[in-house]
């Protein structure tokens, strides 16, 4: 079994940051991939940001050159620094883990941007 935990959301103005980060527990093997997906109210959860456990990367087209994802594999954590942030980023915001074919999700963690 595998647990993730979040932490790092909450309220923020336009232009502002956050840092996510998000710790794995549990049965993790040495090749998986870890990122963020976010649900917007009314919309469907789309991928943020995704890193192999060989640190390739990929990123939604809205949130390029202002998120940065890395791990750190010792300690089972990925990490989302958020800057420059936009309304359009308000969402919940959840953590995965992929492996041997199977995903696991944290609870979700909420970043609301607004003035």
């Amino acid at each position: 079994q595998v647990q993730l935990v979040e932490s790092g959301g909450g309220l923020v103005q336009p232009g502002g940051s956050l840092r996510l980060s998000c710790a794995a527990s549990g049965s993790i093997f040495t090749i998986n991939a870890m990122g963020w997906y976010r649900q917007a109210p009314g919309k469907q959860r789309e991928l943020v940001a995704r890193i192999s456990s060989g640190t390739s990367t990929n990123y939604a087209d809205s949130v390029k050159g202002r998120f940065t994802i890395s791990r750190d594999n010792g300690k089972n954590t990925v990490y989302l620094p958020m800057n420059r942030l936009k309304p359009e980023d308000t969402a919940v915001y959840y953590c995965n883990l992929a492996q041997l074919g199977m995903d696991y999700w944290g609870k979700g963690t909420l970043v609301t941007v607004s003035s």
